[in-house]
């Protein structure tokens, strides 16, 4: 496969943006590769400056649910574009997403327009710490809520208090209060609880780990989460970026049945443009400015233009919400049989996935930090040189579109079938 355009892209770029990039894991160092730079794209799939073709299942790491150029979705963006792209001043498109958003996940009484999941989650804990007058919040190790100073605290540590910063330029003081937890192990929860309980404002969590690769949540523990907090006078906050709309019209919440206090949204919420939201119940989203004394701002929040985006893409799924999440579990499940014929460790919840080189069962960090990042790392570079577009990292899920289409779908088994680890 003929790539040099993209290195030569890629060798201007490293000149400019540290590691060539303007998101580290798109540099793709833990595949041994430069990155290909992609030219445009249609459906499910992507093109390349080298016009290279691939069956995409990365879809912009999780809102191209819909695939890539919508009619629909374009059109609406290009009509607002036509109006203007920015205000920064209030308009009726917000008020439409909001009931939209809210319609599905009820739980959202009230809510925020923000521009990425970073901002969401850094604003849902700052309003949990500001309603319930407490410092203390509980993460769990492996989970990703963006990269704000308090949550970016280095996963896989053994130590339950006291947490590290995960990276350069981030002062002690602002991880203290921040407790770690390991995923699915209600033992590490409670001990948390029974020494900070009183101090805890919230426990926040991807309700369907994705970001150590897919880790779903074991049976009950979402429920205990639920019951904890509540015993404890703590929030619980569902960071559902990746999940929501996705894993179910309501996701991940409706799909486990399991209700938070706090939600934040993105990816698919701004249908492939930058936007998020949080929110809650009423009474803690009262505490926000200008009703109350939590403040969050932004020029760009509510950006007419993403709006749109989002407000189409939502209605889609909506209208077709019976058709489309069920061929979604059908389409992946079939990826998935034909990754345990050739002999792979599979992790899926709905249109999710991820291939682990272990023979452990992967079910918090600890597990998926056991997988052979080499052997992914050659998994990576045989489905790239056959056509598919996957995650250049073995911590990062696979996504199936609406656009997939049967015969890609068809295509993709059968190249996994055929690897040999």
């Amino acid at each position: 496969m003929n790539t040099t355009k993209s290195e030569k892209l890629y060798e201007q770029a490293l000149d400019f943006m540290p590691g060539g990039v303007n998101s580290p894991v798109r540099a793709w160092k833990s595949v041994g590769k430069s990155p290909v730079f992609i030219d445009h794209a249609e459906g499910d799939k992507i093109y390349d400056v080298d016009r290279n073709e691939y069956i995409d299942y990365v879809c912009s790491w999780g809102p191209n649910i819909l695939g890539h150029t919508h009619p629909e979705v374009i059109n609406a963006v290009i009509d607002t574009c036509k109006k203007g792209l920015t205000f920064g001043a209030c308009h009726s498109g917000e008020i439409e997403l909001a009931r939209a958003i809210k319609r599905n996940f009820p739980s959202m009484e009230m809510l925020r327009l923000v521009n990425s999941g970073t901002e969401a989650v850094m604003s849902a804990v700052r309003a949990a710490r500001g309603y319930t007058k407490r410092d203390f919040i509980v993460k769990f190790e492996g989970c990703y809520h963006g990269h704000s100073d308090g949550l970016l605290v280095r996963a896989g540590s053994g130590l339950l208090t006291n947490s590290i910063p995960d990276s350069s330029g981030i002062p002690k003081g602002y991880t203290e209060t921040t407790l770690l937890a390991k995923y699915n192990s209600v033992e590490s929860v409670e001990k948390l609880f029974d020494k900070y309980g009183k101090d805890i404002a919230c426990v926040i969590v991807e309700p369907c780990a994705a970001n150590m690769g897919v880790v779903p949540p074991k049976s009950g523990f979402l429920q205990f989460l639920r019951d904890i907090t509540e015993k404890y006078g703590a929030l619980l906050i569902f960071d559902e970026v990746i999940t929501g709309f996705r894993l179910s019209i309501g996701g991940a919440q409706k799909y486990y049945g399991v209700c938070p206090d706090m939600t934040t949204l993105g990816k698919i919420v701004g249908g492939g443009m930058p936007l998020a939201a949080y929110g809650g119940k009423r009474e803690i989203m009262e505490c926000v400015s200008p009703l109350g004394s939590v403040y969050q701002a932004g020029t760009l929040s509510g950006n007419p233009v993403a709006v749109s985006a989002g407000l189409a893409t939502l209605k889609i799924l909506e209208e077709n919400q019976d058709t489309i999440y069920p061929e979604l579990e059908k389409k992946s499940a079939r990826i998935e049989s034909a990754m345990r014929k050739a002999g792979l460790n599979v992790n899926r919840a709905g249109s999710i996935m991820t291939a682990f080189f272990t023979d452990k069962s992967v079910t918090d960090y600890e597990t998926a930090k056991s997988s052979d990042t080499k052997k992914y790392a050659d998994y990576f570079n045989y489905l790239q040189s056959n056509g598919i577009y996957t995650a250049p990292s073995q911590f990062e899920a696979m996504f199936v579109s609406v656009a997939h289409t049967d015969e890609d779908i068809e295509k993709t088994c059968n190249i996994i079938e055929e690897y040999k680890k």
